[in-house]
């Protein structure tokens, strides 16, 4: 074909509909010649030059006239969605990782080398390293809407998760029989929601160390925790405030009976626990609550007081109740006493307090009950004296072991004494050189039990305390003016179960048997990865960290073990980056 050919008899639609308006507006030809030449009838030249001129007036000839080419196939429709997606959660500063866990919870799978090459074609710069605080003060101003909660399907999938490591604990779950502790227990459910996912929702959240503040809701998009508890996504701020209000304390108290009976058939209690008050401030109308002395805020303020028990060796805290008042103050011992010898096995010999956990005249019920107490005596001016009267041959010079393992000398005085609100004579032991400028009075109804042993048991007294700062700290417990409204009775139930999963934890990593709640978090449980459901089993990836060979030893002997409520076996392995 020629050159004249071409341009007078176009074979290409467009260049044939592009001629024909050219010859009839242009070239001025009457549309009976213009039809005639490009076999097209005179109605049809009307309607392409009025389709013209208006399409001229809206600038939108090339998508009439002339076609785009683009290689590669067209981009589908979802596709363009998700990086609209994308592009709206990198405006707010999120990684290429926690937008792929977004997307996953919303369903959008995609890929992250997709998000990574979606963020950079729009022109976005590398996000700077950023702290943990950092990271939640971001996510907290983003306003998602997060998937309904329900059970999980058997679907196979895959998603990626930042708490990845908190499924660690399902094995330990497992071997302990927590999970048939909790589905036996008086705890409510609905169709929607089990009790045993119910639960372990609250669970989630205590050991992947959430924030309980007003914007907290974007845990709701991690498909990690709803995992744990065999959901697709974690339920609603709102569903865990108005499940806490249908528990009462008989419920709790209940399970806190059912926990200990395990813990005793398992082998973790020994004869000695460590009691101790706890305050939990409310800030909230203070009408129906009384002043408490807090100690961490050195003033006494409207407060709920509360009370736990722990094993003195194992580190598992056997009890709690926050419902004390200042009337009954005095005889939470004998309660705990009674709480303990109900479960039928009462291998208790020792409790271990300070001097205003209880009265004399509730020692004297201790000692009738054949229970040893340790406590310490409160110093008057006239005991000091006296026993600053007494010879150096009074005193005797010992090494005790601390709870670090490290000897300590000190000098002691042991002696009897009458108590005369207690009503007989009691061991009183006053210890001096261990950097106090008067003696501590430690008094005991143990008339046989070396000096070295008694200073010891009382030593680690202080165990519990750091339980409590732990409770307060790590597991949010005394966080009851958030946005999470939770009963406080529950919520100290459940923290001394997830307090409890972290202590079994720390037994079956060596090394790490004394490291506390939050250290046990950071090395190990704080991970991120990759979770893979298959037909009957599901792989936990976990990213590679300097403290992973540990973790993936431990799981190696409790691992692949059948979940009940995912009704899949778990594995956990190693992922291939970082």
């Amino acid at each position: 074909m020629d050159m004249i050919s071409y341009f007078d008899s176009p074979q290409n639609l467009y260049h044939r509909q592009y001629a024909a308006v050219r010859d009839f507006l242009y070239e001025k030809k009457s549309a009976h010649e213009v039809a005639q030449k490009y076999n097209y009838t005179k109605a049809t030249i009307y309607s392409m030059a009025r389709d013209f001129k208006k399409l001229l007036d809206g600038n939108k000839l090339d998508d009439y006239l002339f076609s785009k080419t683009r290689l590669g196939r067209p981009e589908k429709t979802s596709t363009i969605q998700a990086k609209d997606k994308i592009i709206s959660l990198r405006k707010h500063y999120l990684s290429v990782e926690e937008i792929k866990e977004n997307l996953d919870a919303q369903g959008e799978k995609v890929s992250e080398t997709f998000i990574y090459n979606s963020i950079k074609s729009a022109g976005f710069a590398r996000l700077p390293k950023r702290t943990k605080l950092v990271k939640t003060d971001i996510q907290s101003n983003i306003k998602i809407e997060a998937p309904t909660t329900e059970k999980l399907k058997g679907a196979c999938e895959s998603f990626n998760s930042s708490n990845v490591g908190v499924l660690c604990f399902l094995p330990l779950i497992k071997k302990y029989e927590i999970d048939q502790l909790i589905i036996n227990s008086g705890y409510p459910e609905t169709k929607t929601i089990p009790k045993i996912n119910s639960i372990l929702s609250f669970i989630a959240l205590k050991l992947s160390n959430i924030k309980r503040y007003s914007k907290d809701d974007l845990w709701c998009m991690d498909r990690g925790l709803g995992l744990f508890a065999g959901l697709n996504v974690l339920p609603k701020t709102s569903w865990f405030s108005s499940y806490s209000h249908r528990i009462t304390r008989d419920i709790n108290i209940s399970f806190l009976r059912a926990m200990h009976k395990l813990w005793q058939k398992k082998g973790l209690l020994e004869d000695t626990s460590n009691l101790d008050f706890t305050t939990v401030p409310y800030w909230g109308d203070n009408s129906h609550v009384e002043n408490n002395w807090s100690g961490t805020r050195h003033k006494a303020l409207a407060s709920i007081l509360a009370v736990i028990a722990q094993d003195q060796d194992s580190g598992i805290i056997t009890y709690g109740d926050a419902d004390v008042k200042h009337a009954s103050e005095s005889d939470v011992v004998v309660e705990f006493l009674d709480f303990y010898k109900a479960n039928g096995v009462n291998n208790l010999k020792y409790l271990v307090f300070d001097s205003k956990f209880t009265t004399y005249q509730n020692l004297r019920k201790l000692d009738d009950s054949n229970t040893k107490f340790i406590t310490i005596r409160r110093r008057g001016e006239r005991i000091v004296s006296e026993l600053e009267a007494l010879p150096n041959s009074a005193w005797k010079q010992v090494r005790v072991m601390s709870g670090t393992g490290k000897n300590r000398s000190l000098k002691i005085c042991d002696q009897k004494i009458f108590l005369r609100d207690y009503g007989k004579e009691v061991r009183q032991i006053a210890i001096t050189g261990n950097g106090r400028i008067k003696p501590a009075l430690i008094i005991t109804n143990d008339l046989e039990l070396a000096q070295t042993d008694i200073v010891r048991k009382y030593a680690k007294r202080w165990l519990v305390e750091k339980t409590i700062s732990e409770q307060a700290h790590f597991f949010h417990f005394n966080k009851i003016s958030s946005s999470m409204v939770i009963k406080v009775d529950f919520d100290l139930t459940m923290t001394i179960l997830a307090y409890n999963l972290y202590r079994l934890l720390a037994k079956e990593l060596p090394r790490y048997t004394h490291q506390t709640a939050e250290k046990i978090y950071e090395k190990f449980i704080s991970n991120g990865g990759k979770i893979v459901i298959r037909e009957n089993e599901i792989e936990v990836l976990l990213k590679k960290k300097r403290h992973l060979p540990s973790i993936l030893s431990t799981m190696k002997s409790f691992t692949p073990c059948n979940i009940g409520w995912l009704n899949k076996k778990i594995n956990v392995f190693a992922a291939s980056y970082s």
